[in-house]
């Protein structure tokens, strides 16, 4: 049996960020994935590094984990983006609904303003007539997920980590077993995204089924990425499937279309009915996309939580098998600073932000 001070099972973003930072701690770090490197959910992630504020705890998660994504905005393969996100207001009401979203913003340090329908089509002229404004936060990103995830994971092996090319088929306080029946002991991280019932049954996780669409290269269609007003309402609610208005400019000049939401929905093949809801979505608030060739459909699933909020700790009743997974449609964004708490609690220090939101022992609350 081999003894590391940390073992990440998941090499998606948010297991690539744990070996990150552990190993920048000096500790001995073992990375258990059987696939591509960020090959999962990461690999059908959008990519936005956006401020969702619909929740105290996940807007201070979100800020906290955007400013340690600076340190990467250099990095070629992170394909980064500081495009700034515009939330759309479709009508009067949604308008109204931007000053209290502005003010929580700035409480929690956000930079962010005010947008009127004149300056919305100053700044997005293809956008739909007849919409009321918006509100834009300059300062927002897209990236490339899986580049970033293979930097990530990359970084730690040059620190020394050892990528164990094996499955995970059971994990216990204090060891992992794998598919060829070797073990490895220390501290366990449990990083599988919606996989993560199969080791830890004890903490639910539903899996809910997105479809993305990207375009042909249209640089110069759009500017910032856009977002509707009623994208949390989407994002958070419990419909067995919904569809919202999401769309990004690539650095490769394409257009990446969502988003859609789906509950129960087991197979990886894209749902034609669905994909056709999403793109009139989008097709509502841009119509020149109805003009674009789409070169490519592909689906993911992503880890939803009982509550929303992800379970980052120690597992209960458990003192070396610890947990980060069940980020939604946020695993991207708040990837790094997951990680950054995982890292600190284990380590027994006081984290940067308040954890008990996270907390896995709420599930048995």
């Amino acid at each position: 049996m081999s003894n590391y001070d940390v073992i990440v099972v998941g090499a998606g973003i948010v297991g690539a960020a744990c070996s990150y930072f552990a190993s920048a701690q000096g500790l001995r770090v073992a990375i258990v994935e059987p696939g591509p490197i960020g090959g999962g959910t990461t690999a059908a992630a959008m990519g936005h590094l956006v401020t969702m504020d619909d929740d105290p705890a996940e807007l201070a998660l979100a800020q906290y984990s955007l400013g340690l994504w600076e340190a990467l905005t250099d990095l070629p393969q992170a394909e980064y983006r500081r495009c700034g996100t515009l939330w759309v207001a479709s009508n009067a009401d949604e308008y109204a609904r931007i000053l209290p979203r502005l003010q929580q913003l700035a409480a929690a340090g956000v930079q962010a303003e005010l947008i009127d329908a004149q300056q919305l089509y100053q700044l997005e002229p293809t956008l739909a007539p007849g919409l009321a404004g918006g509100m834009r936060v300059p300062g927002e990103a897209v990236v490339y997920p899986p580049g970033v995830a293979r930097h990530l994971v990359d970084t730690a092996l040059a620190r020394g980590a050892v990528l164990y090319r094996q499955r995970a088929t059971h994990v216990a306080d204090g060891n992992v077993t794998m598919d060829d029946r070797s073990r490895l002991s220390g501290n366990v991280l449990v990083a599988t995204g919606y996989a993560l019932p199969q080791l830890l049954p004890q903490l639910p996780i539903r899996a809910r089924k997105g479809h993305l669409v990207i375009t042909d290269r249209h640089p110069g269609l759009i500017s910032h990425q856009l977002l509707e007003l009623g994208y949390a309402d989407s994002a958070h609610g419990s419909d067995e499937s919904s569809v919202a208005f999401n769309v990004q400019p690539r650095a490769t000049g394409q257009i990446l279309i969502g988003s859609s939401r789906e509950f129960d929905a087991t197979s990886t093949e894209a749902s034609i009915p669905m994909v056709r809801r999403m793109l009139a979505r989008s097709f509502r608030f841009i119509p020149a996309l109805q003009q674009l060739e789409a070169i490519r459909i592909w689906t993911g699933f992503r880890p939803t939580s009982i509550d929303g909020q992800p379970y980052l700790g120690r597992v209960p009743q458990q003192t070396n098998l610890w947990v980060a997974a069940g980020h939604e449609g946020l695993g991207i964004t708040t990837s790094l600073g997951s990680a950054q708490l995982l890292v600190d609690q284990l380590l027994g220090r006081t984290t940067a932000i308040d954890a008990q939101a996270y907390n896995p022992a709420r599930v048995f609350a």
